[in-house]
Protein backbone atom coordinates (compact mmCIF):
# COMPACT_ATOMS: atom_id res chain seq x y z
CA UNK A 1 0.00 0.00 0.00
CA UNK A 2 2.50 2.44 0.78
CA UNK A 3 4.86 1.81 -2.29
CA UNK A 4 1.78 1.84 -4.51
CA UNK A 5 0.44 5.49 -3.15
CA UNK A 6 3.88 6.95 -3.28
CA UNK A 7 4.93 5.30 -7.25
CA UNK A 8 1.03 6.78 -8.19
CA UNK A 9 0.65 9.74 -6.96
CA UNK A 10 4.39 11.09 -6.53
CA UNK A 11 7.66 11.37 -9.01
CA UNK A 12 10.16 10.56 -6.03
CA UNK A 13 10.52 7.23 -6.38
CA UNK A 14 12.03 7.43 -10.35
CA UNK A 15 12.33 10.75 -11.52
CA UNK A 16 14.73 10.48 -14.86
CA UNK A 17 16.13 14.37 -13.82
CA UNK A 18 16.58 13.63 -10.94
CA UNK A 19 20.09 10.96 -10.67
CA UNK A 20 20.60 11.12 -6.81
CA UNK A 21 19.62 11.98 -3.22
CA UNK A 22 15.91 13.22 -3.22
CA UNK A 23 15.60 11.50 -0.04
CA UNK A 24 18.12 10.48 2.46
CA UNK A 25 20.86 10.27 -0.29
CA UNK A 26 19.22 7.17 -1.57
CA UNK A 27 20.50 7.29 -6.03
CA UNK A 28 17.24 5.44 -7.35
CA UNK A 29 17.82 6.67 -11.16
CA UNK A 30 21.54 6.26 -11.01
CA UNK A 31 21.28 2.81 -9.61
CA UNK A 32 18.11 1.81 -11.91
CA UNK A 33 19.62 2.87 -14.83
CA UNK A 34 23.31 1.94 -14.44
CA UNK A 35 23.44 -0.48 -11.26
CA UNK A 36 25.57 2.40 -9.44
CA UNK A 37 28.85 2.46 -9.78
CA UNK A 38 31.31 0.05 -10.62
CA UNK A 39 33.81 0.56 -7.80
CA UNK A 40 31.19 -0.05 -4.97
CA UNK A 41 28.75 -1.81 -6.96
CA UNK A 42 30.48 -4.44 -8.92
CA UNK A 43 27.83 -6.69 -10.61
CA UNK A 44 24.73 -4.51 -9.92
CA UNK A 45 24.47 -3.15 -13.25
CA UNK A 46 23.47 -6.91 -14.58
CA UNK A 47 21.12 -7.53 -11.27
CA UNK A 48 19.29 -3.73 -12.27
CA UNK A 49 19.27 -4.74 -15.86
CA UNK A 50 17.17 -7.45 -15.15
CA UNK A 51 14.88 -5.15 -12.93
CA UNK A 52 14.27 -2.24 -15.02
CA UNK A 53 13.59 -4.86 -18.27
CA UNK A 54 11.31 -6.20 -16.13
CA UNK A 55 9.54 -2.89 -14.83
CA UNK A 56 9.66 -2.11 -19.15
CA UNK A 57 7.49 -4.73 -19.24
CA UNK A 58 4.74 -3.43 -18.38
CA UNK A 59 4.98 0.27 -18.39
CA UNK A 60 6.25 -0.55 -22.26
CA UNK A 61 9.07 1.10 -22.28
CA UNK A 62 8.29 4.62 -20.68
CA UNK A 63 9.16 5.77 -17.75
CA UNK A 64 6.23 6.12 -16.01
CA UNK A 65 3.77 5.75 -12.96
CA UNK A 66 3.65 2.20 -13.88
CA UNK A 67 7.30 2.02 -14.25
CA UNK A 68 7.90 3.54 -10.39
CA UNK A 69 4.98 1.02 -9.34
CA UNK A 70 7.06 -2.02 -10.32
CA UNK A 71 10.13 -0.95 -9.65
CA UNK A 72 7.88 -0.38 -5.99
CA UNK A 73 6.88 -3.76 -6.12
CA UNK A 74 9.66 -5.39 -6.56
CA UNK A 75 11.13 -2.87 -3.80
CA UNK A 76 8.05 -4.39 -1.50
CA UNK A 77 8.29 -8.18 -2.73
CA UNK A 78 12.03 -7.91 -1.19
CA UNK A 79 11.61 -6.27 2.15
CA UNK A 80 8.38 -8.44 2.46
CA UNK A 81 10.52 -11.74 2.03
CA UNK A 82 13.49 -10.65 4.21
CA UNK A 83 10.93 -10.34 7.08
CA UNK A 84 9.77 -13.73 6.23
CA UNK A 85 13.15 -15.52 6.29
CA UNK A 86 13.51 -13.36 9.77
CA UNK A 87 10.96 -14.95 10.90
CA UNK A 88 11.98 -18.47 9.99
CA UNK A 89 15.60 -17.90 11.70
CA UNK A 90 13.46 -16.69 15.18
CA UNK A 91 11.40 -19.75 14.94
CA UNK A 92 13.49 -22.55 13.17
CA UNK A 93 16.41 -21.56 14.52
CA UNK A 94 16.37 -19.94 17.37
CA UNK A 95 12.97 -21.94 18.33
CA UNK A 96 10.98 -18.82 19.86
CA UNK A 97 7.47 -19.08 20.72
CA UNK A 98 5.65 -17.71 18.50
CA UNK A 99 4.57 -15.09 20.78
CA UNK A 100 8.19 -13.39 20.64
CA UNK A 101 8.67 -13.95 17.01
CA UNK A 102 6.14 -12.10 16.05
CA UNK A 103 6.64 -9.60 18.65
CA UNK A 104 10.50 -9.31 17.70
CA UNK A 105 9.50 -9.26 13.71
CA UNK A 106 6.42 -6.43 14.12
CA UNK A 107 9.53 -4.34 16.08
CA UNK A 108 11.90 -4.30 13.11
CA UNK A 109 9.15 -4.42 10.67
CA UNK A 110 8.63 -0.31 12.35
CA UNK A 111 12.30 -0.03 11.81
CA UNK A 112 12.75 2.68 9.19
CA UNK A 113 15.42 0.82 7.04
CA UNK A 114 12.68 -1.50 6.40
CA UNK A 115 9.94 1.19 6.27
CA UNK A 116 11.98 3.29 3.19
CA UNK A 117 13.38 0.40 1.97
CA UNK A 118 9.81 -1.16 0.70
CA UNK A 119 9.50 1.37 -1.85
CA UNK A 120 13.08 2.17 -2.40
CA UNK A 121 14.53 0.62 -5.64
CA UNK A 122 17.82 0.00 -4.36
CA UNK A 123 21.13 -2.13 -3.65
CA UNK A 124 20.54 -1.82 0.16
CA UNK A 125 17.28 -3.07 -0.38
CA UNK A 126 17.79 -6.34 -1.97
CA UNK A 127 21.13 -6.63 -0.37
CA UNK A 128 18.77 -6.68 2.81
CA UNK A 129 16.74 -9.63 1.39
CA UNK A 130 19.85 -11.43 0.08
CA UNK A 131 22.13 -11.18 3.52
CA UNK A 132 19.09 -12.51 5.79
CA UNK A 133 18.53 -15.09 3.04
CA UNK A 134 22.11 -16.52 3.36
CA UNK A 135 22.25 -15.99 6.98
CA UNK A 136 19.46 -17.82 7.73
CA UNK A 137 20.42 -20.83 4.96
CA UNK A 138 24.04 -20.77 6.88
CA UNK A 139 22.25 -21.15 10.15
CA UNK A 140 20.94 -24.06 8.90
CA UNK A 141 23.94 -25.58 7.22
CA UNK A 142 25.72 -25.33 11.02
CA UNK A 143 23.17 -26.49 12.72
CA UNK A 144 23.24 -30.07 10.68
CA UNK A 145 27.25 -29.81 10.94
CA UNK A 146 27.01 -29.46 7.39
CA UNK A 147 29.50 -27.94 5.13
CA UNK A 148 28.68 -24.80 2.51
CA UNK A 149 29.12 -26.00 -0.63
CA UNK A 150 31.23 -24.15 -2.97
CA UNK A 151 27.91 -23.20 -5.50
CA UNK A 152 26.23 -21.53 -2.80
CA UNK A 153 28.88 -19.61 -1.79
CA UNK A 154 29.66 -18.39 -5.23
CA UNK A 155 26.18 -17.44 -5.46
CA UNK A 156 25.77 -15.63 -2.13
CA UNK A 157 29.70 -13.97 -3.07
CA UNK A 158 27.31 -12.97 -6.22
CA UNK A 159 24.79 -11.56 -5.01
CA UNK A 160 25.95 -9.44 -1.72
CA UNK A 161 29.22 -9.06 -2.80
CA UNK A 162 28.08 -8.10 -6.63
CA UNK A 163 25.35 -5.48 -5.27
CA UNK A 164 28.13 -3.74 -2.43
CA UNK A 165 31.19 -4.95 -2.30
CA UNK A 166 32.64 -5.27 1.07
CA UNK A 167 29.39 -7.34 1.91
CA UNK A 168 31.56 -9.80 0.48
CA UNK A 169 33.62 -10.72 3.50
CA UNK A 170 30.12 -11.70 5.37
CA UNK A 171 29.63 -14.60 3.16
CA UNK A 172 32.90 -16.56 4.44
CA UNK A 173 32.16 -15.54 8.10
CA UNK A 174 29.97 -18.91 8.68
CA UNK A 175 32.80 -20.84 7.21
CA UNK A 176 34.62 -20.20 10.27
CA UNK A 177 32.23 -21.90 12.38
CA UNK A 178 31.89 -25.71 10.74
CA UNK A 179 32.53 -28.14 12.56
CA UNK A 180 36.42 -28.71 13.48
CA UNK A 181 37.51 -26.80 10.24
CA UNK A 182 40.68 -25.43 11.78
CA UNK A 183 41.57 -28.95 13.52
CA UNK A 184 41.33 -31.15 10.60
CA UNK A 185 43.26 -30.31 7.68
CA UNK A 186 41.61 -32.12 5.31
CA UNK A 187 38.33 -29.89 5.85
CA UNK A 188 40.43 -27.11 6.03
CA UNK A 189 41.63 -27.75 2.46
CA UNK A 190 38.04 -28.21 1.53
CA UNK A 191 36.83 -24.58 3.40
CA UNK A 192 39.91 -23.03 1.62
CA UNK A 193 39.42 -24.65 -1.99
CA UNK A 194 35.51 -23.41 -1.87
CA UNK A 195 36.80 -19.89 -1.00
CA UNK A 196 39.00 -20.12 -3.86
CA UNK A 197 36.38 -20.81 -6.20
CA UNK A 198 33.97 -18.69 -5.25
CA UNK A 199 36.36 -15.50 -5.50
CA UNK A 200 37.54 -16.63 -8.64
CA UNK A 201 34.15 -16.58 -10.10
CA UNK A 202 33.39 -13.54 -8.57
CA UNK A 203 36.58 -11.48 -9.46
CA UNK A 204 36.21 -12.98 -13.47
CA UNK A 205 32.90 -11.16 -13.61
CA UNK A 206 33.86 -8.50 -12.38
CA UNK A 207 37.04 -7.98 -14.27
CA UNK A 208 35.03 -8.84 -17.42
CA UNK A 209 32.71 -5.75 -16.33
CA UNK A 210 36.10 -3.52 -16.02
CA UNK A 211 37.38 -5.14 -19.43
CA UNK A 212 40.15 -6.59 -17.07
CA UNK A 213 41.41 -2.93 -16.56
CA UNK A 214 41.49 -3.52 -12.37
CA UNK A 215 43.48 -0.35 -11.82
CA UNK A 216 40.85 1.48 -13.23
CA UNK A 217 38.86 -0.17 -9.80
CA UNK A 218 41.13 0.81 -7.41
CA UNK A 219 41.75 4.49 -8.48
CA UNK A 220 37.95 4.91 -8.38
CA UNK A 221 37.86 3.20 -5.29
CA UNK A 222 40.47 5.42 -3.76
CA UNK A 223 38.45 8.48 -4.93
CA UNK A 224 35.29 7.50 -3.56
CA UNK A 225 36.57 6.77 -0.23
CA UNK A 226 38.23 10.68 0.06
CA UNK A 227 34.51 11.53 -1.33
CA UNK A 228 32.81 9.57 1.35
CA UNK A 229 35.26 9.71 4.47
CA UNK A 230 35.79 13.33 5.30
CA UNK A 231 34.33 13.96 8.79
CA UNK A 232 31.28 16.31 8.99
CA UNK A 233 30.46 19.04 11.65
CA UNK A 234 27.93 17.06 12.73
CA UNK A 235 30.08 15.70 16.09
CA UNK A 236 31.64 11.74 15.28
CA UNK A 237 29.55 10.30 18.30
CA UNK A 238 26.54 12.10 17.39
CA UNK A 239 26.44 10.71 13.53
CA UNK A 240 26.99 7.31 15.07
CA UNK A 241 24.01 7.53 17.58
CA UNK A 242 21.86 9.37 15.72
CA UNK A 243 22.30 8.14 11.93
CA UNK A 244 24.60 4.59 12.26
CA UNK A 245 22.39 2.89 14.68
CA UNK A 246 19.55 5.11 15.19
CA UNK A 247 18.43 6.39 11.85
CA UNK A 248 18.07 2.47 10.60
CA UNK A 249 15.67 2.10 13.25
CA UNK A 250 14.38 5.52 14.58
CA UNK A 251 13.83 8.05 12.37
CA UNK A 252 14.79 11.38 13.68
CA UNK A 253 13.62 15.09 12.10
CA UNK A 254 14.53 15.74 8.66
CA UNK A 255 16.13 18.59 6.75
CA UNK A 256 15.60 19.87 3.42
CA UNK A 257 18.21 21.25 0.66
CA UNK A 258 18.19 22.16 -2.52
CA UNK A 259 20.27 20.61 -5.15
CA UNK A 260 20.78 20.59 -8.79
CA UNK A 261 21.38 17.80 -11.40
CA UNK A 262 24.43 19.85 -12.62
CA UNK A 263 22.05 20.29 -16.13
CA UNK A 264 20.06 23.26 -14.92
CA UNK A 265 17.32 21.49 -13.32
CA UNK A 266 16.54 22.57 -9.25
CA UNK A 267 14.70 19.93 -6.65
CA UNK A 268 14.65 19.61 -3.04
CA UNK A 269 16.04 16.84 -1.07
CA UNK A 270 15.16 15.15 2.13
CA UNK A 271 17.85 14.18 4.67
CA UNK A 272 17.96 13.17 8.14
CA UNK A 273 18.63 15.66 11.08
CA UNK A 274 20.28 14.15 14.52
CA UNK A 275 18.39 13.76 17.66
CA UNK A 276 17.23 16.91 19.27
CA UNK A 277 15.22 14.98 22.40
CA UNK A 278 16.87 12.65 24.74
CA UNK A 279 14.39 10.19 24.54
CA UNK A 280 15.53 9.09 21.20
CA UNK A 281 19.28 8.50 22.06
CA UNK A 282 17.53 6.46 25.30
CA UNK A 283 15.86 4.20 22.97
CA UNK A 284 18.52 3.31 20.93
CA UNK A 285 20.94 3.28 23.55
CA UNK A 286 18.27 0.41 25.04
CA UNK A 287 18.39 -0.94 22.01
CA UNK A 288 21.77 -1.97 21.56
CA UNK A 289 22.14 -2.52 25.56
CA UNK A 290 19.57 -5.27 24.68
CA UNK A 291 22.03 -6.51 21.82
CA UNK A 292 25.23 -6.35 24.14
CA UNK A 293 23.24 -8.23 26.43
CA UNK A 294 22.43 -11.13 24.04
CA UNK A 295 25.58 -10.89 22.48
CA UNK A 296 27.12 -11.18 26.40
CA UNK A 297 24.73 -13.90 27.64
CA UNK A 298 25.21 -16.31 24.29
CA UNK A 299 29.19 -15.45 24.19
CA UNK A 300 29.86 -19.22 23.36
CA UNK A 301 26.98 -19.62 20.66
CA UNK A 302 28.04 -19.88 17.31
CA UNK A 303 25.32 -18.29 15.59
CA UNK A 304 25.59 -15.26 17.90
CA UNK A 305 29.33 -15.07 17.37
CA UNK A 306 28.42 -15.24 13.37
CA UNK A 307 25.88 -12.22 13.70
CA UNK A 308 28.57 -10.06 15.83
CA UNK A 309 31.38 -10.19 13.51
CA UNK A 310 29.21 -9.27 10.44
CA UNK A 311 28.08 -6.40 12.91
CA UNK A 312 31.67 -5.68 13.44
CA UNK A 313 32.83 -5.35 9.65
CA UNK A 314 29.54 -2.67 9.31
CA UNK A 315 30.69 -0.66 12.45
CA UNK A 316 34.48 -0.70 11.35
CA UNK A 317 33.77 0.78 7.66
CA UNK A 318 31.54 3.04 8.78
CA UNK A 319 32.04 3.66 12.69
CA UNK A 320 35.83 3.53 12.65
CA UNK A 321 36.90 4.56 8.80
CA UNK A 322 33.86 7.24 8.80
CA UNK A 323 33.20 6.11 5.16
CA UNK A 324 29.45 7.46 4.40
CA UNK A 325 28.97 7.90 8.18
CA UNK A 326 27.12 11.68 7.15
CA UNK A 327 24.63 9.40 5.57
CA UNK A 328 24.92 6.33 7.66
CA UNK A 329 21.02 5.90 7.76
CA UNK A 330 20.81 4.52 4.44
CA UNK A 331 23.10 1.31 4.74
CA UNK A 332 20.70 -0.64 7.33
CA UNK A 333 20.08 -2.92 4.70
CA UNK A 334 23.39 -3.96 5.01
CA UNK A 335 23.34 -4.69 8.56
CA UNK A 336 20.47 -3.59 10.77
CA UNK A 337 18.44 -7.33 10.66
CA UNK A 338 20.94 -8.38 12.97
CA UNK A 339 19.54 -6.72 15.60
CA UNK A 340 16.02 -8.41 15.88
CA UNK A 341 18.24 -12.01 15.56
CA UNK A 342 20.41 -10.71 18.58
CA UNK A 343 16.97 -9.78 20.55
CA UNK A 344 15.77 -13.14 19.38
CA UNK A 345 18.80 -14.79 20.85
CA UNK A 346 18.11 -12.81 24.19
CA UNK A 347 15.05 -14.24 24.65
CA UNK A 348 16.26 -17.63 23.89
CA UNK A 349 18.86 -17.16 26.43
CA UNK A 350 16.59 -16.66 29.50
CA UNK A 351 14.29 -19.15 27.95
CA UNK A 352 13.90 -20.82 31.45
CA UNK A 353 13.94 -18.29 33.32
CA UNK A 354 10.02 -16.87 33.37
CA UNK A 355 10.64 -13.03 35.14
CA UNK A 356 13.72 -12.24 32.86
CA UNK A 357 11.40 -13.53 30.12
CA UNK A 358 8.70 -10.76 31.06
CA UNK A 359 10.87 -8.07 31.67
CA UNK A 360 12.37 -8.31 28.10
CA UNK A 361 8.57 -8.83 26.97
CA UNK A 362 7.73 -6.03 28.18
CA UNK A 363 10.44 -3.71 27.75
CA UNK A 364 10.70 -4.40 23.90
CA UNK A 365 6.85 -4.14 23.48
CA UNK A 366 7.44 -0.73 25.43
CA UNK A 367 10.38 0.03 23.01
CA UNK A 368 7.91 -0.87 19.83
CA UNK A 369 5.11 1.44 20.96
CA UNK A 370 7.18 4.44 20.95
CA UNK A 371 9.10 3.06 18.03
CA UNK A 372 5.37 2.93 15.79
CA UNK A 373 4.57 6.39 16.94
CA UNK A 374 7.38 8.25 16.23
CA UNK A 375 7.60 6.37 12.69
CA UNK A 376 4.24 7.00 11.54
CA UNK A 377 4.51 10.67 12.69
CA UNK A 378 7.91 11.36 10.92
CA UNK A 379 6.43 9.21 7.63
CA UNK A 380 3.36 11.80 7.82
CA UNK A 381 6.06 14.41 7.41
CA UNK A 382 7.62 12.17 4.71
CA UNK A 383 4.28 12.79 2.67
CA UNK A 384 4.07 16.34 3.69
CA UNK A 385 7.52 16.66 1.66
CA UNK A 386 6.55 14.60 -1.45
CA UNK A 387 2.83 16.93 -1.79
CA UNK A 388 4.66 19.64 -1.62
CA UNK A 389 7.39 19.17 -4.07
CA UNK A 390 6.51 16.21 -5.55
CA UNK A 391 3.52 16.00 -6.94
Amino acid sequence: MLGTAIALNYRIIFDNRIPWDAYFSFDNRAIVMTGGGFERHPLANYFFNWIREFAYLFSNGKKDETFRLVLAWCSNLAVSLSLVQIYKYLKNIITLPKKISVLILFFFSFFSTPILLSFTPETYTYTLLFLVLFNYYAALKIRKEEKIPATALALAALSIGGLTITNIVKVYIPLLFEKNVFRNWRKFGNLVLRVLISVSVFVLLFLYRLDFKFLNFLNKSSEQYEKFSNPKVTPIWDMIASWFFGGNMLFSGFVIKDYHNKKGFQYKALFMDVYTSWIPYVFVATVLLLVLWSFVKNFKNKFVQILMISFLVDIVIHCVLKFGLHTSYIYGGHFIFVVPLLLGWLFYGYKDSPKTLSFLYVTVSVLFFYLAINNVFRMVEFFNFLEMYYR
